[in-house]
C-alpha cells in the first residue's frame, strides 16, 4: 500500500503545493484542515480518494492525533497572522506546533516537516517571530529529527504579497508601502514544496533551512518589479515606521470595536516585522544544501499578475498595436 502523509494545513497557500507533490510521487494525503467542506480543490490533486480532507483542530491533541493515526510522515503547514482570539499566535504556531510535534514522536512517525519563517527568533520585537520560534523550540525538543523549512516572502499565484499590492493599484494612483527599505528575498511556493516533499521523503538531512529566491532587493524594489510587469505608473510611498505603528494602532481599535468585521490593513506587530530584512543569513542551511535551483520571481509573476493591467490579457495586445502605429 503506498504511503501516508497529513500534512495539516495542506489546503493553504503553501500545503496545497506539498499536496500535489506527493500526490504526484505516489503518496496517500490527508489533508488536515478546520473546514474539510472548503478544502475539497486538493481532492483532484491525485486519482479518486488519494488525496483526502479531514477535520482537525489544531488546538485538541486528540483531533490532532485522530488526524495523523496511520500516517508515515506528517507536515506542518498552519500558520496565523491573527494576534487575538482562540486561534491566535501562541495557540497555533507556538502551542499547535508543539503538539503536533509531542503526539507524532509518541505515534513513532518516522519524519515530520514544520514550515516556519524567517525571522522567527525568541528575542524579536514581533510576537509573530517569537510565536514562531516557540514553535521551532517545541518541535525540537519532543522530535529533535525533525526537517524546519524557513521561508521568506513566498510568491505564487495564491499569494498574499504581490496580488494584494497589486490590487491597491487599482484604485489609487499612491502605493503606500511600511519599510521601503528593509530587504526581502522573495520565494517561489513550488520551491517550498518540492523543499518540503524531499524531506518527508527522507532526502533531506534533519536540521533548519532558510528559504529564499535567487533575487534580494527593498520593498520598494519589489514594488517597482511588480508595477513593472502590470504595467501601471503609481507612486510609491515610504510611510515611516513611527506614523506606520499610530495607523495600526487606530486600525487595530476598529476591528475591535466592530468586533472584528473590519480587520486592519496592517497590524503594529507586522510593522514591528518589518523593521528587519528577511532574507536568508549568511550561515544558514539553504536551497543549495537541498539541491534546489530557486525560480526567480520574475519568471513566475507575469504568469497571474497579468490581471491587474489596465486591460487584462489583452495588454499584449495592445501593446503590440501600439508598436505597430509608431
Amino acid at each position: 500500500m503506498s504511503k501516508l502523509v497529513t500534512i495539516y494545513g495542506g489546503s493553504g497557500f503553501a500545503g496545497r503545493y506539498i499536496a500535489r507533490r506527493m500526490a504526484r510521487a505516489g503518496w496517500r494525503v490527508r489533508v488536515a484542515v478546520r473546514r474539510p467542506n472548503e478544502a475539497m480543490h486538493v481532492r483532484p490533486y491525485g486519482v479518486p480518494g488519494q488525496v483526502e480532507p479531514v477535520f482537525c483542530n489544531i488546538r485538541d491533541d486528540d483531533s490532532v492525533r485522530a488526524a495523523m493515526m496511520g500516517a508515515d510522515a506528517v507536515v506542518n503547514c498552519v500558520g496565523t497572522f491573527d494576534r487575538g482570539g482562540r486561534n491566535n499566535f501562541n495557540a497555533v504556531q507556538a502551542e499547535g506546533a508543539t503538539r503536533i510535534a509531542r503526539i507524532a514522536a509518541g505515534l513513532g512517525i518516522a519524519r515530520l516537516v514544520h514550515l516556519s519563517a524567517i525571522g522567527a527568533d525568541p528575542a524579536s520585537a514581533s510576537l509573530y517571530a517569537r510565536s514562531k520560534a516557540a514553535g521551532e523550540a517545541g518541535i525540537q525538543s519532543h522530535f529533535p529529527q525533525a526537517v524546519i523549512l524557513r521561508p521568506s516572502v513566498i510568491f505564487g499565484a495564491e499569494d498574499q504579497f504581490f496580488n494584494r499590492f497589486a490590487g491597491m493599484t487599482r484604485f489609487s494612483p499612491i502605493l503606500p508601502v511600511v519599510g521601503g527599505e528593509t530587504r526581502f528575498q522573495p520565494v517561489y511556493v513550488d520551491d517550498v514544496a518540492q523543499a518540503a516533499a524531499k524531506a518527508v521523503m527522507g532526502a533531506v538531512e534533519p536540521g533548519i533551512y532558510e528559504l529564499g529566491g535567487p533575487e534580494v532587493a527593498t520593498f520598494r524594489e519589489w514594488m517597482q518589479v511588480m508595477l513593472g510587469i502590470i504595467r501601471r505608473r503609481r507612486l510609491i510611498v515610504g510611510i515611516p515606521f513611527g506614523v506606520a505603528s499610530v495607523m495600526a494602532a487606530v486600525m487595530e481599535l476598529v476591528q475591535t470595536v466592530t468586533l472584528g468585521l473590519v480587520p486592519p490593513p496592517i497590524t503594529r506587530d507586522q510593522v514591528r516585522s518589518l523593521r528587519v530584512d528577511n532574507v536568508v543569513s549568511a550561515d544558514a542551511r539553504s536551497f543549495a544544501d537541498l539541491g534546489i535551483v530557486p525560480v526567480a520571481p520574475e519568471a513566475v509573476l507575469p504568469d497571474y499578475l497579468w490581471r491587474f493591467r489596465p486591460a487584462g490579457q489583452y495588454e499584449v495586445i495592445r501593446e503590440s498595436a501600439r508598436n505597430l502605429k509608431a
